[in-house]
């Protein structure tokens, strides 16, 4: 499809998969001018379901069938057919936003990379909580000069359920923490380190992923789990002035809090123990001007489609994700801190790292 936006008024998108996600996406793209909707699942019932509530162009059981009458395709399958459908959609010559994560092996994603970029066509992943107006602001918190420089992150993504039946809790939860600790800290993890425990069944229910941003010196820690009472959406991250809270579940989704330790010089002197200065000030918390993410996603897809520019969260980007899931799939299988670029065990240990970091140091003039 060409990207002159003279040339056709009206974008055929084609939503494959119709479950939880995939009627998500009907919804949004049938409320956007411009945009003709198409249908396709292997399951009458949830076809007619989405005929009978809004207005679909076209229903069929399979991409092949429709392929030829549409410009673009959102992917909402299960990950494990993610290659092979977006595949599929690009050599058709389908523009194509693929539900997270991209593919689940590093080879598939840099294929799929590669045959957009061979055929001019938009590839984009649907991380969805980089269009999220409260990971916006926490980015542009963290940013600030009096925030000092980032020292440590913890994200913590669990519920009870949804068991997913091809891939493990990490593959299904911890795209979004990684996704979102990435945007905020525009950088990727260097090495991973993952912990699981397998209590419900054949695969990780319950995990622990452990990641080092060398070129920053930040530690970040992701617990995710389907097997908790409480349903948790949270990010903390400490910087050397202040903290900062995300918490999805919250009214008051970011608070920062004017709060911090740093050493006491006292030279040589022994005073027995380490000494630390602990300061506590006012929590704010900004005023988040809320929009549905998955509609700000949308929107930059099918804007993306008529300017051809570069998606916000692009193949290459849904790529990062996927090293780092790949790197922690075999540091569960080791046990070992896994490289994310050559996805090979390394030593690393943390123990010669300094405690405290020093006073005074501000974001980004020591990164």
């Amino acid at each position: 499809m060409t990207t002159n936006q003279n040339v056709k008024s009206q974008l055929r998108v084609g939503v494959v998969g119709c479950g939880y996600w995939g009627s998500k996406h009907v919804r949004v793209l049938s409320s956007m001018p411009g945009v003709e909707v198409s249908v396709i699942d292997r399951d009458q019932n949830r076809r007619e379901a989405m005929m009978a509530n809004y207005p679909v162009a076209h229903a069929a059981e399979e991409l092949s069938d429709i392929a030829a009458d549409l410009d673009a395709v959102v992917i909402a399958t299960s990950p494990t057919t993610h290659f092979s459908l977006a595949h599929e959609a690009l050599s058709a010559g389908l523009h194509t936003l693929v539900e997270k994560p991209l593919t689940t092996n590093v080879a598939d994603g840099e294929r799929l990379v590669e045959l957009a970029d061979e055929k001019d066509l938009r590839l984009m992943v649907g991380h969805t909580f980089e269009y999220n107006a409260a990971v916006w602001s926490l980015k542009d918190v963290i940013g600030r000069p009096d925030f000092g420089r980032v020292r440590y992150i913890n994200s913590a993504r669990l519920n009870l359920g949804l068991y997913q039946p091809d891939v493990d809790v990490l593959w299904d939860l911890a795209p979004h923490d990684i996704s979102i600790i990435n945007n905020i800290l525009d950088s990727s993890p260097t090495s991973v380190l993952a912990w699981g425990l397998e209590l419900m069944g054949d695969k990780a229910d319950v995990a622990y992923l452990s990641m080092r941003y060398e070129e920053l010196d930040v530690s970040a820690k992701i617990h995710v789990s389907w097997l908790d009472p409480m349903k948790v959406r949270r990010t903390t991250v400490v910087g050397e002035n202040e903290m900062a809270v995300y918490d999805d579940m919250a009214e008051e989704r970011i608070r920062i809090y004017d709060k911090g330790i740093k050493p006491l010089d006292f030279g040589a002197q022994d005073v027995g123990g380490y000494p630390l200065s602990y300061r506590n000030g006012d929590i704010v918390s900004p005023f988040i001007d809320f929009k549905e993410p998955l509609q700000l996603e949308l929107t930059n897809f099918v804007d993306c489609i008529w300017t051809g520019e570069t998606p916000t969260t692009s193949g290459r980007n849904g790529l990062d994700v996927v090293k780092v899931l790949c790197a922690a799939e075999k540091s569960l299988e080791t046990g070992s801190w896994v490289d994310v670029e050559s996805n090979t065990p390394t030593s690393l240990d943390l123990r010669d790292r300094p405690l405290v970091a020093s006073a005074g140091s501000k974001n980004g003039q020591d990164k």
